[in-house]
């Protein structure tokens, strides 16, 4: 693809985490038996009024300041119409030329290098039923739990060229929607998912080819399939001396290809005006700034931070900033300046993350804190205690919580570093194996390593492993 590039955009719709819909009292719960949660508002019935959450709204703007965008104290609602089963009003209400939020950007890291993707704009909006296909019977089953849900969707500028572009910038928009508390993210159910736009041009050119959106793209590895997918077939037809023709396609993940849905509609085709029976939406500036306050730093800025001020590999610190309570608490054991940067992340993303896993607990439901894991890792540096012997230690502090070297005597894992110890154990162990140590005199290096572990094992693991080998190497070339 030498000649051409990629000109790709994201429309990201994600499930605000209200407790009840955009415009009615009825819960906002996943999994609920089907329409259940449903009531004449949802439901469209002739003469039921909407009434605005104030909480969507809210959440919407925190989305907005956290990714730098203008938040416009005016906005309004718009219906947007079109028919389709799970619609049953006929239309949704949605944000059309005045949304909350427009202009903004968010920085993402690829390969080491940092990007910036505009944002266009952010509106709330609503979300549809689901329609329920079942092949045995040949039919399909509407639930209407889902039909009024809050959304916010976030609209990009054509600014992303590859599909791992367009990972990175899902991957961040996802961590700062869980950072915020806006979103819970949960893929699986459906609460954040996205509308792929790609198009090709000539490199060097400023004019945009024809582009084709792809929907029912429901995780962000098939974002990245059906981008990829999208830029061989438009590239294909180019070559061939045909013409890209613009459309909606829908993706296809499990045979790994798009098919035409239907040609592109316009702003036109959907008949957008002003919303009648809500009025306009006026966001304070005290609110606005209240709502900033209580963001915290964002996973891009503390990625950038650890990958250029700490040293950290990309990989890690994406693996660490991945939850904030991960990040959280690597910030707080490197504020106590006691271990390196490394020493941290290694032990987060080993034990901490190990063990969160294995529990399905979050850190703050367990006895980690930040002095624990310092004390921990200062522990292993020093040779008080093995790097085996600490993984023991963690899990056991990490359920019980107490002090490193008061759980590592409790469990007989203290590491033993007295030299005249160490001697004398080590003239044992080569007295009882003289065949090994006449081996590593003979120049069979690896019998050392046998040596090494009859100590370990002679000594229930508490011999310091670096201190017996410096021993046993000097002892048998006396």
């Amino acid at each position: 693809m030498t000649e051409y590039e990629a000109v790709i955009g994201l429309e990201v719709h994600a499930e605000l985490k209200t407790k009840t819909k955009i415009y009615c009292g009825c819960r906002n719960s996943f999994g609920d038996e089907p329409n259940t949660n449903v009531c004449p508002v949802c439901m469209g019935f002739p003469g039921a009024l909407p009434v605005l959450n104030a909480r969507a709204v809210d959440l919407a703007v925190k989305t907005g300041c956290a990714m730098n965008c203008k938040i416009n104290e005016i906005s309004r609602q718009d219906r947007k119409n079109y028919f389709y089963p799970d619609l049953p009003k006929g239309y949704q209400i949605s944000q059309s030329d005045i949304p909350l939020c427009s202009d903004g950007f968010i920085d993402i890291m690829t390969d080491g290098k940092i990007s910036r993707i505009r944002i266009k704009r952010i509106h709330i909006e609503e979300d549809a039923g689901k329609l329920l296909h079942d092949e045995k019977s040949d039919s399909t089953l509407i639930d209407f739990n889902r039909c009024g849900v809050p959304l916010v969707e976030i609209v990009t500028e054509p600014d992303l060229q590859s599909s791992a572009q367009a990972h990175a910038f899902l991957e961040t928009v996802r961590k700062i929607l869980l950072y915020t508390g806006v979103s819970d993210c949960r893929m699986q159910e459906g609460s954040i998912r996205c509308d792929v736009n790609v198009s090709l041009r000539k490199k060097g050119s400023n004019k945009l080819g024809t582009r084709c959106e792809m929907k029912n793209v429901n995780s962000f590895s098939a974002a990245v399939r059906s981008i990829e997918y999208e830029i061989s077939r438009q590239l294909e037809i180019i070559r061939s001396g045909g013409k890209i023709l613009r459309e909606t396609r829908r993706w296809d993940d499990i045979r790994n290809m798009s098919f035409p849905m239907r040609s592109k509609e316009s702003a036109a085709d959907y008949r957008f005006f002003p919303e009648p029976d809500l009025t306009g939406i006026y966001v304070e500036k005290d609110n606005i700034n209240r709502l900033k306050s209580e963001i915290p730093e964002l996973p891009n800025s503390r990625l950038f931070r650890y990958v250029g001020e700490h040293g950290l590999s990309q990989a890690d610190a994406e693996i660490i900033t991945a939850d904030i309570e991960k990040a959280d608490l690597y910030d707080s054991c490197a504020a106590l300046g006691v271990c390196s940067y490394r020493s941290i992340a290694n032990r987060i993303i080993g034990d901490v993350s190990t063990f969160i896993r294995d529990t399905g607990r979050k850190i703050s439901e367990t006895k980690i804190t930040a002095g624990m894991l310092t004390d921990l890792i200062a522990s292993v540096e020093k040779g008080e205690i093995s790097d085996t012997a600490s993984h023991i230690i963690f899990r056991k502090l990490a359920e019980n919580g107490g002090e490193v070297r008061k759980t590592a005597e409790s469990l007989g894992l203290i590491q033993e570093s007295d030299i005249e110890r160490l001697k004398l154990l080590a003239e044992k162990i080569i007295g009882n194996n003289p065949k090994s140590a006449a081996d590593y005199q003979n120049g069979k290096t690896n019998a050392l390593g046998f040596l090494v572990g009859q100590c370990m094992k002679d000594s229930h693991g508490r011999a310091n492993p670096a201190l017996i080998r410096e021993i046993l190497e000097k002892k048998l070339t006396q």
